[in-house]
């Protein structure tokens, strides 16, 4: 850092913070003496900050710092900037692929001649174990013991390979398993909100290889998620590229009825600022109505920013951000010097002053009062229903077309009852009964005043003489051990856990997909009347097939309210008009009746949620796991593959790499492996949850001699390629419009034969033909998932071409060298008549530059064009390499 600051054109605005200590410097952006500066949104004075400090003239010019302050002309003009995060946080399931990357990446930089210890992350690397548990058991008192256990059993190669890394990589360290949820880790314990390092202080950022990352940018840390395979490249030093964002005020008013929970505010905010349009833009919030959010409403707000489609969702640090990390338990001098560097530099925000406002591309507002209790579903998180309406809008998507809000049932089938025999009891299921109740995600647990609001209406629910039906699987998943210590501390545990509510672990779970199996009698009864069952969770995606096969419906809810439908036992009931139940006495009691206020659970909390229990957690967080402790994990610097193993494999990204280049070829004469429609998430392409038994995978396995019990999910074999490229498009509610069905199959062009999809690429493949995949709106949304981008290479898909791309999913397909195609605007499939039966040539020039025209020509005759969607010479420079890793290990590899 030294030498950077010597060849820093900005070295002359360092100063001290404190005069009484001269050796801890920090760069004073005010000594600019620009005045574009105090009018730039908080989130970019921070890319700004970033780019004045790692100004060296090769990664990030002077011209690159010039474009940052000029913000309010640039942010118009798609012009490129460098980022460089202060760290990157991972999670298991991401976190075992990019390890396993590393490693092969070490491999590949031997074979070149070059030193292999160059693959390392050269800036701070959490990774937190947190996607690997599932909800095998609920319900007892020593479920959480039990699926612990299970998880251990199943995931003990992948944490022993995780043992490796934290040891064979500088700056990596493992939260382990039982700890808590990466984001709310993050928030509760990792986040550093500025940075001590290296004799400087400077703003803590990040990203993360989780589309939640986001979360952070509650506590005033900017950060958001990027495929794994982009993480690796700025763990390995490499600055992110990025256009610079629109910035949209968010500006908020009024404060929330004392009945709304900030499950309801998140909910309204995910579906107004999808209606505005965000995606690839900064949402920053300001206005007098954040200062009576807490950072746990904050955080809430920020952690779904992925579901409204922007890339960061920011609240600039201020006086309530400082409480907090006093209340986690955060030490005083660090606080006081959080605080001291914000205000010398113009990040620390007072949102009751309006001259503090920033310039923005767009104001869009709030009225914080207007909020009313609300869920998202049936099928995705943006499809707000308020709760007054929710028995209605039910009812209206179980006729409707098949599509988002709608499943096509029959009108004379919408009241079947199927009766079913549970322990012994005669039960009844019907379209949206309730099968599954969660609390769980990050989102929501992350909250003391949703936890503690849920814990109260339990409470209150078992006093009335509610219970829940034994049938449903309800579960408790906190993010974080002090969940549950001020949960018993206040006394509501023992209520959540005679509802059902158990503790069934520390992790993501049912928000994942890993909610475990439903009762035999009940998947029966679903199947036999071929029922629209619902999953009601707190978490934060609902799409087809995430939370269990078994749910067509699933609604994201607040903690409270999924104890109240759970009681219900439907969500076909309107709580206004309708008893949640009628209790042992006859007496009909309401939602409203036992329904907690604001200041009920405020007082609660102030008097439980306290700095001791975070401290207590936290000071044993990485040393408490005694299983993880006692595994065994080689010490040395090239990871020894096993070739036994069915989780770890070395994948074969690198075969035959060599340091000249190869020039970029036209794709001759492809064919469409799969022709989809709007919306495929990666949950579609890259599956995280169960292996089913009839799939490639599931044979795969079983020729390794193991048994369906000894699956796993798709998440925890990420470290496999054999299982993953076979996962591919394995999602059994993917839509493919050459078979007209939801199905994981599609048509093998050639002979008309209809097989699975991975069957029919290995075919393409031996035949030596290349391939395209068609799709319509918005490809590739959803979780940030580098699988989604890394198997589809696998099955030599060349390109993809779309009507548009979410943000993460099109830098993932770049990244590992698969060109995204965009229709031309008012093109599309349907519009150019395209069957995807044709052949398709994509003519590529030897003279590429960012989001160019090429010529598609089709074996027809016909020819039509599309959009190159390289967005920055950057990306230009790593699809020539092949891809960024191997342009990584070229680099590396140079002496």
């Amino acid at each position: 850092s030294v030498f950077l600051v010597m060849t820093n054109p900005y070295a002359h605005i360092i100063e001290p913070l404190d005069p009484q200590k001269p050796d801890h410097k920090f760069f004073n952006l005010k000594k600019l003496k620009d005045p574009r500066y105090d009018q730039l949104p908080f989130s970019i004075r921070v890319l700004l900050e970033s780019a004045v400090r790692n100004c060296d003239g090769f990664l990030v010019k002077k011209e690159d710092v010039e474009k940052v302050l000029n913000w309010k002309v640039t942010q118009s003009q798609t012009v490129e900037v460098p980022f460089r995060p202060a760290r990157v946080i991972l999670q298991d399931f991401t976190g075992v692929p990019a390890v396993v990357d590393f490693a092969a990446m070490r491999d590949a930089v031997k074979k070149l001649q070059g030193d292999p210890e160059r693959i390392n992350p050269v800036c701070p690397a959490d990774l937190v174990i947190d996607h690997s548990i599932q909800v095998d058991f609920n319900r007892k008192s020593d479920s959480l013991q039990k699926n612990q256990d299970l998880e251990f059993e199943r995931n003990k190669e992948r944490f022993e390979f995780l043992k490796w890394g934290s040891k064979a990589f500088q700056n990596m360290r493992i939260i382990p398993p039982g700890s808590g949820i990466v984001h709310q880790v993050n928030l509760e314990y990792l986040a550093r909100v500025v940075f001590k390092r290296d004799g400087y202080y400077y703003p803590d950022s990040l990203v993360g290889t989780d589309s939640h990352t986001t979360m952070i940018d509650g506590l005033g840390v900017l950060g958001w998620g990027v495929g794994g395979i982009e993480a690796e490249a700025v763990m390995l030093g490499q600055p992110i590229s990025m256009v610079l964002p629109e910035v949209i005020g968010y500006k908020l008013q009024g404060t929330p009825d004392k009945y709304i929970t900030s499950t309801d505010i998140v909910l309204t905010v995910t579906k107004h600022l999808r209606q505005v349009g965000v995606v690839g833009k900064f949402v920053e919030f300001f206005g007098p109505g954040v200062a009576s959010l807490s950072i746990a409403d904050r955080a809430t707000i920020a952690n779904m920013c992925p579901e409204y489609g922007a890339t960061a969702a920011f609240f600039p640090v201020d006086h309530i951000s400082i409480h907090y990390l006093n209340q986690t338990g955060r030490d005083t001098e660090k606080l006081n010097y959080i605080e001291k560097y914000l205000k010398a530099v113009g990040m620390f925000r007072d949102y009751s002053n309006t001259s503090e406002d920033p310039q923005f591309t767009q104001v869009v507002e709030l009225d914080l009062s207007t909020v009313v209790p609300c869920c998202s579903g049936p099928k995705r998180p943006q499809d707000k229903v308020t709760v007054s309406e929710m028995k209605q809008d039910f009812k209206m998507c179980l006729g409707a077309k098949q599509g988002f809000k709608g499943f096509q049932v029959a009108p004379e089938r919408h009241d079947v009852q199927v009766p079913f025999q549970f322990n012994g009891a005669e039960y009844s299921l019907s379209h949206g009964s309730v099968v599954i109740a969660a609390i769980t995600s990050c989102t929501n647990t992350s909250n003391p005043s949703v936890m503690l609001g849920a814990g109260l209406l339990a409470q209150k629910a078992v006093n009335a003489g509610l219970s829940v039906k034994p049938y449903i699987k309800t579960s408790l998943s906190p993010g974080s051990g002090v969940v549950t210590y001020y949960l018993k501390e206040s006394g509501v545990m023992d209520f959540l856990s005679q509802l059902g509510f158990e503790v069934v672990g520390y992790g993501c779970m049912t928000c994942i997909g890993n909610s475990g199996p439903l009762p035999e009698p009940v998947v029966q009864a679903i199947t036999q009347g071929d029922l629209v069952a619902a999953g009601v969770l707190s978490g934060n995606r609902n799409f087809e097939g995430r939370v269990h096969p078994n749910t067509r419906a699933n609604y994201l809810a607040s903690p409270p309210l999924v104890i109240a439908y759970a009681i219900a036992g439907t969500v076909r009931i309107d709580f206004e008009k309708e008893p949640l139940a009628v209790n042992s006495e006859g007496k009909e009691v309401f939602l409203r009746d036992i329904w907690p206020t604001r200041d009920e659970i405020q007082a609660v909390e102030r008097q439980f949620v306290l700095p001791a229990m975070f401290k207590e957690v936290y000071e044993k967080v990485e040393k408490v796991n005694e299983r993880w402790n006692s595994l065994e994990a080689p010490s040395d610097k090239l990871y020894t593959w096993n070739p036994n193993s069915t989780y770890i494999k070395s994948p074969p990204f690198f075969d035959g790499l060599t340091r000249e280049l190869q020039t970029p070829n036209s794709i001759t004469d492809a064919y469409v492996l799969l022709n989809l429609g709007d919306s495929v998430t990666t949950d579609h392409i890259s599956p995280a949850g169960n292996i089913a038994r009839n799939s490639p995978a599931a044979r795969y396995l079983t020729s390794r001699g193991l048994t369906a019990r000894e699956f796993n999910s798709y998440g925890s074999r990420r470290g496999n390629d054999a299982v993953m490229a076979r996962g591919t498009f394995a999602n059994i509610r993917l839509f493919n419009k050459f078979i007209n069905k939801q199905a994981p199959s599609t048509i093998y062009l050639p002979t008309g034969e209809t097989m699975d999809v991975f069957d029919a690429a290995e075919k393409y493949q031996q035949a030596g033909h290349p391939l395209l995949i068609l799709a319509g709106k918005e490809y590739g949304s959803g979780s940030s998932r580098d699988w989604a981008a890394k198997g589809p290479f696998l099955l030599g898909i060349k390109a993809v071409l779309a009507e548009s791309y979410e943000r993460i999913h099109r830098s993932n397909l770049v990244g590992m060298g698969i060109i995204p195609l965009e229709y031309l605007p008012g093109d599309s499939a349907e519009s150019l008549g395209l069957s995807g039966r044709e052949r398709y040539t994509v003519i590529i020039p030897p003279q590429i530059t960012p989001r160019m025209t090429v010529d598609i020509k089709l074996d027809t005759g016909r020819t039509f064009q599309a959009k190159m969607r390289f967005d920055t010479d950057v990306e230009l420079t790593y699809f020539h390499h092949g891809g960024i890793l191997n342009y990584m290990i070229r680099k590396m590899s140079e002496n």
